[in-house]
């Protein structure tokens, strides 16, 4: 049975696309912290949507996510990640929230909690800002994270945990997007190809 491999974006469009809101006004911040938190924690948009503001650790800088069926894991998270966490935090939550209070981290522009639909038209604008053509979804943003993480020459079962994948053979597919990567490359560059 032939498996489809999940697509992915290169190191320079995620780039591109972590750089496309950058406007400076609250929603843009927020979209930002949003986006940021999508790569960097390999997460998924149901994650993104429930995830309360209790579970980030800015001190400590990491995040716990509540994945499917509340199966929860700890991702430690990058310097750029927390900075524009903070920055949305900080500035752009408060005017968001009109100086309620609200469990949930991310918040819509009335104060309200952020939907599945809301993270994917994010998503979907941040990449036509960006000069993405390729079809880009948030779920686009994990299997990005999973193939730069093995790319740059992490351990199959890290990369596992991060995830929280149970099963190592749903992590095992980000092998096959290597070696199709590895075949590629070859493809491209060698003489006699």
């Amino acid at each position: 049975v032939w498996k489809t491999l999940p697509d992915f974006l290169s190191i320079e469009e995620v780039d591109r696309l972590l750089s496309a809101e950058n406007c400076g006004t609250p929603l843009s911040t927020r979209n930002k912290a949003l986006l940021e938190l999508l790569y960097a924690g390999g997460a998924r948009a149901s994650e993104i949507a429930n995830l309360e503001i209790v579970w980030y650790h800015p001190e400590e800088k990491r995040i716990r996510f509540s994945g499917k069926r509340g199966k929860e894991r700890i991702v430690p998270l990058a310097n750029p990640t927390c900075e524009a966490l903070a920055m949305y935090l900080n500035t752009s939550r408060p005017i968001l929230l009109k100086g309620q209070s609200f469990k949930y981290l991310f918040v819509t522009r009335n104060g309200k909690k952020l939907r599945r639909e809301d993270i994917w038209r994010i998503v979907k604008t941040a990449s036509q800002k960006a000069g993405i053509t390729k079809k880009i979804y948030p779920h686009l943003l994990r299997h990005s994270f999973a193939t730069h993480l093995l790319h740059g020459g992490a351990n199959l079962r890290i990369v596992q945990e991060l995830l929280g994948h149970s099963d190592i053979s749903t992590t095992e597919i980000y092998t096959h997007v290597e070696q199709q990567h590895l075949k590629n490359s070859y493809m491209k560059f060698h003489p006699r190809a």
